[in-house]
């Protein structure tokens, strides 16, 4: 193997890394298994489509159904508040004792069999598979795949747990006092502590021997369209107690139940599903589940092994998705981006590349800019070059085929993300600009011309004719370029700082392919980078 293919089989290893021939793929950065793109993009819309007959079933069954089941639904709210009320009387809201004696012995039972009515009253028949735990045996229970606000069904069958549930709902008429007689952990939005505080209280119930009523989580944190397990918050990890995994299935030909952040709003799932002759939905509750001392020490692990073993009893994948990812794909919506463009599988992503989120939106907003132009939110090469004001070439193809992870021609919103942090921030380190700014300032005066500019990219893009005015225009605020003006616009566009190192790549590569024994032909003309003694050539030499 030659100098030149082992110094680029080496640098192909690392982020900054040589490029092959012009016109071949270039040698690309291992692709870890952790960066593959999840096996569900999208498990946040849900579209569930009728057909003209299904459609005329639910309008003649609504006429009957619908107000019947609303009717049942309202009375038995109704018959459920002064119980509730009894249960909560003379309670502060956030409760700092259980509620016990003879309140809780009258309330609980009556309220059990109220919660099982309205759910029936609604058409659902419910099958129980498995075993509900003692308080004793698992304080917590953690339910998934959570998919619709139905899900509360789970509460009633596994005995009126306690929930986690935002201060706001405890304060609305009604259905506030039906959720305090649960004795819920309230989260207030307002309180900069509130997570920690929440965290501190459901430790402190779930590690009371029994005092408290057990506690159900839904540890996704929000909904999706049960086509897989998204990433478990820790909070029901952390206190290191046995937890009770519920599975949750509703296995109906017609879904109208999934509540997503695309599809159905919560009237239309009301009425859609009251209009059914029935709706099947399935609790089974799974082995209690012991953390080791390890997985004491780390939630996440414990975590991490619940999830996996919920999702293969349901048999559907994991993803990394969170509810971060739910945040930037309402942002991509609003870019006029398809909106599944903004799922990253945020929190895997930003743990392994060191990213926030107020970063990776803003790399949104950039990634909008590039592909406005192109259809399906995705961008293409052309849209690479045009935003980056430079022409197709082999150069910027191998760029091109780094950010494109899956090789299939085009850079999605997550490639985008990896390939700044993994390709282009690693290159756009304070060494590589001043390197950089030496090899354009030809002269050494301390300024870039725009034809010393031109000069440097028509021979690094291998573009003889290439016109780089009206990028020059945009780093220059008058003739010439000074250092921090430059430093500046490659800080904002980091995307350059591959073109810059592949360049130097290429340099480099051109002086380990020569024979040993005859100095490397300078490129350019003298600077700082590229040194050179023109009275003592290679040419001038001769032979004694």
């Amino acid at each position: 193997m030659s100098q030149c293919a082992e110094a680029a089989a080496v640098a192909a290893t690392v982020p900054g890394a040589g490029m092959g021939k012009a016109g071949l793929r270039p040698p690309m950065v291992p692709r870890q298994a952790s960066f593959f793109p999840p096996p569900v993009p999208n498990p946040f819309v849900q579209q569930t489509r009728m057909g003209a007959a299904r459609c005329l079933q639910i309008f003649f069954l609504g006429i009957i159904l619908l107000p019947i089941r609303a009717l049942l639904v309202a009375l038995i709210v109704l018959l459920a508040w002064p119980f509730a009320t009894i249960s909560t009387a003379c309670c502060p809201e956030k409760l700092t004792h259980p509620i016990t004696g003879w309140r809780r012995k009258i309330s609980q039972p009556v309220l059990k069999i109220l919660g099982h009515a309205m759910f029936f009253s609604m058409g659902f028949i419910v099958t129980v598979k498995g075993k509900v735990a003692r308080p004793t045996e698992a304080p917590i229970f953690v339910a998934a795949p959570h998919s619709t606000f139905f899900d509360g069904i789970a509460c009633v069958v596994a005995g009126l747990p306690s929930m986690v549930s935002r201060n706001e709902n405890a304060q609305v008429p009604l259905i506030g006092r039906l959720l305090r007689a649960l004795q819920p952990v309230l989260v207030s939005r307002v309180d900069p502590d509130s997570r920690k505080n929440t965290i501190n209280e459901i430790v402190r119930r779930a590690t009371s021997g029994g005092q408290w009523p057990q506690i159900l989580v839904f540890p996704e944190g929000t909904c999706t369209n049960r086509s897989c397990l998204i990433t478990f918050k820790p909070g029901a990890f952390i206190p290191g107690v046995p937890v009770q995994p519920i599975l949750l299935r509703y296995p109906n030909k017609l879904d109208t139940v999934t509540w997503t952040w695309q599809g159905y709003t919560f009237i239309q799932l009301c009425m859609l599903t009251f209009c059914q002759p029935f709706t099947k939905v399935e609790v089974e509750f799974l082995p209690v589940q012991v953390p080791n001392d390890e997985e004491k020490s780390d939630p996440i692990l414990f975590a991490g092994r619940v999830r996996n073993l919920m999702a293969e009893a349901l048999g559907i994948p994991v993803t990394d998705h969170t509810y971060e990812d739910c945040r930037l794909m309402i942002s991509a919506g609003q870019l006029t981006l398809p909106m599944e463009a903004g799922l990253v599988e945020f929190t895997k992503i930003s743990q392994k590349l060191k990213l926030d989120w107020d970063g990776v939106r803003k790399q949104l907003d950039e990634y909008a800019v590039i592909a406005s132009s192109s259809k399906g939110g995705r961008i293409g090469i052309e849209e690479f070059a045009e935003y980056l004001k430079l022409p197709v070439s082999d150069v910027l193809r191998q760029l091109f085929a780094l950010f494109d992870r899956n090789h299939d021609g085009s850079i999605d919103f997550r490639e985008y993300v990896i390939g700044l942090a993994v390709l282009c921030h690693p290159a756009n380190t304070e060494d590589i600009i001043q390197v950089a700014f030496k090899l354009f300032d030809v002269d050494e005066d301390g300024y870039i011309t725009e034809e010393e500019f031109t000069t440097i990219l028509q021979a690094a893009l291998g573009v003889p004719d290439l016109d780089v005015s009206g990028l020059f225009k945009e780093i220059a605020q008058g003739d010439s370029v000074s250092y921090e003006e430059f430093k500046s616009f490659a800080l904002k566009h980091p995307e350059y700082a591959k073109i810059f190192t592949t360049y130097l790549d290429l340099q480099t590569c051109h002086v380990f392919s020569l024979p040993k024994e005859v100095p490397p032909t300078p490129l350019f003309a003298s600077n700082k980078v590229s040194p050179e003694n023109h009275d003592e050539s290679p040419s001038d030499k001769k032979d004694d």
